[in-house]
């Protein structure tokens, strides 16, 4: 656009020039009124082109978009540090869940509500831990939902153990979220959701234990217990052994109330996507964002300067009081003698 500052420097030298000894109009007082222009009487006829350039100027100049920098600002981000542990236990194999009309195990339930949960969590960095036997992290924390949710379809059951290592789960999830950077850490915003279909039998750390350094580092954790209501079978009214379902609904629910949690019961797929909804609706907590600075725009200036200088060059140019009529000023000469 500043470039456009010389279309009409390169108009006025492409286009030929006037012929200075034609005039286009001959008239008896032609060189009076030569002789009034070159003694200066005119000189507002050559203050407007003058206007004109610099109205086209000033509009070259509004046209490039002149902007000056502001001062750095840091604006919130809304969104929230989510670690996602799910139970890989052998349990977790049970085919007691009922999906799209069809019986399939607690992993495949929860891995269809899961990703459904992961496409509403535009906003929040989310990360994978799967435990059985030990506690695995699968995904960091991360902005890029597929991807958790890629590592989430491709574990099976049993990958970590066949065992149930929740204590462990626990002390993963609150170190992988206290490592964060501390520009990064969102405080009071990491939270914890632990699936599970049963109790713990494995690992180093106690899951009170854990839940108590949870609480330390402002960690909340939702515990999901998962699983169907456990009828025993049984052969001429005896109960058999073996198909009890055996939830630590109680551990689970003291690990929730201590770290400020929510802990929550799913029987089926439907309870289950129900109970993340809930999750999914709790308020997430500002965080700084990235600093920028903001681009003030400084066009308005040039513009209104231009509009101006246009407005100028469109007014009429003063009178030429000495341009007079020859024959017009004979007829007035004599009327007033008369």
């Amino acid at each position: 656009m500043l470039l456009a500052l010389l279309v009409p420097w390169l108009a006025r030298w492409a286009l030929p020039p006037v012929r200075q000894d034609a005039p286009a109009l001959r008239v008896p007082w032609g060189r009076r009124l030569e002789h009034i222009t070159l003694q200066g009487d005119a000189r507002g006829v050559r203050r407007m082109p003058l206007l004109a350039w610099l109205a086209w100027t000033l509009l070259c100049v509004a046209a490039a978009r002149p902007q000056q920098l502001g001062e750095v600002v840091q604006p919130p981000a809304s969104g929230r540090d989510l670690m996602l542990a799910v139970d890989l236990s052998g349990s977790m194999g049970e085919e007691d869940m009922r999906l799209g009309g069809r019986t399939v195990d607690r992993l495949t339930a929860a891995k269809a509500v899961l990703a459904d949960f992961l496409d509403r969590r535009a906003g929040d960095r989310v990360g994978l831990i799967v435990f059985g036997q030990r506690a695995y992290a699968l995904a960091p924390l991360t902005p890029d939902r597929d991807s958790v949710r890629g590592q989430l379809l491709d574990s099976v059951v049993g990958l970590a153990g066949r065992e149930t290592a929740i204590g462990d789960a626990i002390g993963l999830a609150v170190k992988r979220l206290r490592s964060q950077q501390a520009g990064q850490r969102a405080p009071d915003s990491q939270v914890l959701v632990l699936l599970t279909d049963g109790v713990n039998t494995a690992g180093q750390l106690d899951p009170m234990k854990a839940a108590e350094l949870a609480r330390e580092h402002r960690v909340r954790i939702h515990t999901v217990a998962f699983g169907g209501d456990g009828d025993a079978m049984s052969l001429f009214g005896i109960q058999l052994p073996g198909n009890e379902v055996e939830i630590d609904e109680a551990t689970l629910q003291r690990i929730a109330e201590t770290t400020g949690g929510r802990a929550f019961r799913a029987r089926d797929a439907d309870q289950l996507a129900g109970i993340y909804a809930e999750i999914d609706r709790l308020e997430p907590v500002a965080r700084p964002g990235r600093e920028v600075r903001p681009k003030i725009e400084r066009y308005p200036w040039p513009l209104a300067g231009a509009l101006l200088a246009g407005l100028l060059a469109m007014l009429p140019p003063p009178r030429l009081s000495a341009l007079r009529i020859p024959g017009r000023a004979r007829r007035e000469d004599a009327g007033a003698q008369a």
